[in-house]
């Protein structure tokens, strides 16, 4: 497939420009159709809502705020009356508004007047939830308030339908992720054009990921956070994939291949990683779908087909950009170089390689380091608190924001979250006399009665993001209803919000087991060893109990939100765990196939775990380090939303990711498998024969060259340092190029070696030597003994890639 879209690469590319602009073209005219289905069943929240949308039709839905104050007199003066009233009266007019309770409407109305006479509220009831109105609906009646205002009269509006006409504009945070993103790859490369490549591909795949979901979004239920979850995601894991395959096609070119032979052979390898590391991820995400909130499928179907096309660009369009692009996928200073010096010996050295070498050598040392950090970052998540983020959290410069601290000015924190307790039987007088005797109500109200149905509202003196809130809700549910003798449910956009939260935390363990449960079996299949997927298993807990320790720290107990300028702490938004788990399993998982997938590689050919381990580290890296870097970009980029729950994402995701491929893959995981050593590769034989088989890897001739066909020889030599001196104790081993192990000598106080070779054909040699670095080479036996010296170089790791 890659050779094909590579020769034939203008037809892939108008076939993918044209899939775009007309899938682009489609949503353009079709529009959104957004719509959150935010259904928690077999809760007494969902019971209260029903209750109330069967007995009031019209006003069931979302109670939002006009709110207004004055800076001189009284909100009763004739004057801010004559402004105020024919505002609310056209308001209680407009479509989707059930209900408008004014300051000015008689003796009940006199308790939305502050005690000093300055601030004063209407309270406006939709006929549906925040969620399910027109934002054109919402936005004339905010329209309508603001009209009012004058010098000396401020208006504010305030609830959950408002906000929704605050979101800031699309496409700030995703271009700037996309301009970080870039910087990294140009110094990653230094080539422009190697640069684009990546952006490019993330482009087509994120493009065409988001029309699709619009247009999807008017045959199914999607929200609104779906575009947003997706593009995250789709960026990071587009330009990632791109990443990957590209490093290895330069790799190939400076090794001496032609470029189509190199594209060929970047994506039978780096490409088989990104189709199964994609894979993964969609795994990761659909495991969404136990928790039952289904309000998430609509994620789980924007987030996974956006990561689809961006797998299908990574292996169909990037080939054919490689074959535009040729050698220029190259910098300058590697062309010429590459012209006067000719192919580079395939070896990994520099720092990547010295750092591997480091790690063979102090396997227990940097383990117990990094698992101290890790374990030291996860300390918060101990006081982990699911909720629900209010419009205290909003930017100061919203309405929403505005309205928020006027009302708890005015009236106390309590008034921005009112419980709804909605009765249908038993002694009611007895329940608004209990309400109002509980501590931590500052007030009760209840509305007339409809169709037996009663409602009482109820005004907590702490804000509805509070601990002593929900303390209050499960007060109210266990003890003060029960005791009235009352058939009565708590509801309101407060209490959904608490069992939510309350659902979210219950079904959490069945949905980390499940994608916990996935990737293992996939990792089994691939690696074909229990140890492997068992090791990933327990760093991607580690990677998730320290990026939410790092939440906890910086949402919940406020550090450094001033310097993000995300306003004050709070509970962590309860839908949070759920999205943030699917993302850091699917991308860590990535990290461990791109790693692990290198380690096995070399693991086939030469059967030495440790010289694999090292090999595998030294190779992959940097290249993991460098994605790695550009995933933390882009999930930064998001906190610039404007948005809270895209913050604590971006935030969340982005030290997920850097802890995952800086300490978890760059050091503990390759500590452990050198101390684990050639267990890392155990798999029962019963198990192997039961296994399917799905090869990361390209798949092995199935008649090796170097089986016994003609008369036994040897290969032998010298190993040797590059001043000359020999080197004795190396370990020496001779495999097919299949990976069976042949022989394995050990080189004498000279430095000599000999090791026997079943009959002419290709075979590799791997050399080793714990004080000097490796060599692996690929050396072709003829009739009679082949002479074959081996120069080791300290920190120097080389190592063999198949064709």
């Amino acid at each position: 497939m890659a050779r094909w879209c590579y020769r034939h690469r203008l037809v892939v590319l108008l076939l993918w420009v044209g899939a775009l602009l007309g899938v682009g073209f489609s949503a353009s005219a079709a529009g959104t159709n957004y719509a959150n289905v935010f259904s928690l069943p077999d809760t007494d929240s969902k019971s209260a809502y029903d209750l109330m949308e069967k007995a009031f039709p019209n006003t069931s839905g979302d109670t939002d705020t006009v709110v207004w104050r004055v800076t001189g007199g009284s909100v009763k003066d004739p004057a801010v009356r004559d402004r105020v009233e024919p505002a609310l009266d056209t308001i209680a007019k407009l479509p989707g508004v059930g209900a408008v309770a004014s300051p000015y409407a008689g003796p009940r109305g006199a308790a939305q007047i502050s005690g000093d006479g300055t601030i004063a509220y209407a309270q406006l009831t939709f006929a549906k939830r925040a969620n399910e109105i027109p934002k054109d609906q919402i936005q004339q009646v905010l329209d309508t308030a603001k009209k009012a205002e004058r010098s000396g009269l401020q208006v504010e509006l305030g609830g959950q339908a408002i906000q929704r006409v605050q979101e800031p504009p699309q496409g700030l945070s995703e271009m700037v992720g996309i301009i970080a993103a870039a910087v990294v790859l140009f110094l990653a490369f230094g080539s422009f054009f190697a640069m684009t490549l990546p952006i490019a591909i993330a482009v087509f795949g994120v493009g065409m990921g988001l029309f699709s979901t619009q247009l999807l979004s008017h045959t199914t239920d999607i929200p609104d956070i779906a575009p947003l979850l997706a593009s995250l995601i789709g960026l990071g894991v587009g330009i990632d994939y791109a990443l990957f395959i590209v490093t290895r096609h330069r790799r190939g070119i400076l090794r001496g291949l032609d470029p189509e032979e190199s594209a060929v052979t970047a994506l039978n390898t780096s490409g088989r990683a990104v189709l199964f590391a994609g894979g993964t991820v969609c795994i990761a995400l659909a495991g969404m779908l136990v928790t039952r909130l289904h309000f998430l499928d609509g994620v789980v179907i924007g987030t996974s087909l956006t990561v689809v096309l961006s797998v299908l660009a990574a292996t169909t369009l990037l080939p054919a950009l490689l074959g535009f692009l040729g050698p220029r996928v190259l910098s300058r200073r590697q062309r010429r170089r590459l012209a006067a010096e000719g192919p580079e010996p395939e070896r990994a050295s520099g720092l990547a390689a010295r750092w591997s070498a480091n790690v063979e050598k102090r396997p227990r040392r940097i383990a117990a380091l990094a698992l101290v950090v890790m374990a030291v970052l996860a300390v918060p998540v101990l006081s982990l608190r699911l909720g629900a983020t209010d419009q205290g959290n909003d930017d100061a410069s919203t309405t929403t924001r505005k309205a928020y601290d006027l009302l708890a000015e005015g009236f106390g924190p309590g008034f921005n979250g009112p419980l709804q307790v909605v009765s249908v039987g038993g002694d009611t007088a007895r329940l608004v006399q209990g309400l109002k005797s509980t501590p931590g109500v500052a007030r009760v109200a209840q509305l007339p009665p409809a169709q037996g149905v009663t409602v009482i509202q109820v005004v907590p003196t702490t804000s509805p993001q509070s601990k002593e809130t929900d303390d209050l809700i499960d007060t109210l549910r266990d003890s003060v209803i029960p005791k009235a003798g009352a058939q009565a449910h708590v509801g309101g956009v407060t209490a959904v919000s608490k069992d939510f939260a309350s659902v979210t935390g219950d079904r959490l363990p069945l949905f980390v087991a499940t994608i916990i449960g996935l990737g293992f079996l996939l990792l089994l299949v691939a690696f074909r060893s229990l140890v492997v997927p068992l090791t990933a298993a327990l760093m991607n807990l580690i990677a998730a109990a320290a990026s939410f320790g790092v939440l906890v720290a910086v949402f919940q107990w406020g550090w450094g939100l001033d310097l993000l300028g995300l306003g004050k702490e709070g509970p962590i938004n309860a839908f949070l765990p759920v999205i943030m788990l699917s993302l850091l399993f699917g991308l860590s998982m990535d990290y461990q196939v791109f790693l692990v997938s290198r380690m096995h590689e070399e693991w086939v050919h030469t059967k030495d775990n440790a010289r694999a381990v090292r090999v595998g580290l030294a190779e992959t890296s940097r290249v993991i380090n460098s994605a790695a870097l550009i995933m933390v970009c882009v999930f930064l980029a998001f906190v610039l939303s404007g948005d809270s729950g895209a913050a604590m994402a971006g935030v969340g995701l982005a030290a997920a990711v850097a802890l995952d491929a800086f300490i978890l893959r760059t050091a503990l995981v390759p500590a452990a498998m050198h101390l684990l050593g050639a267990a890392n590769w155990w798999l029962p034989r019963g198990l192997e024969k039961r296994l399917p088989h799905l090869a990361v890897e390209p798949a092995e001739p199935t008649t090796e060259p170097g089986e016994p066909g003609g008369p036994a020889s040897v290969v032998h030599g010298l190993v040797r340092t590059p001043d000359g001196d020999p080197v004795e104790g190396a370990s020496v081993t001779l495999t097919s190029e299949g990976g069976r192990r042949l022989d394995h000598v050990s080189s004498l106080a000279d430095g000599s070696y000999i090791v026997s070779v079943p009959g002419p054909g290709a075979y590799l040699l791997a050399v080793t030597s714990p004080s000097y670095g490796s060599k692996a080479h690929r050396v072709t036996v003829a009739q009679g003994p082949l002479v074959y010296d081996v120069e080791l170089a300290e920190g120097e790791v080389d190592a063999v890639n198949p064709k």
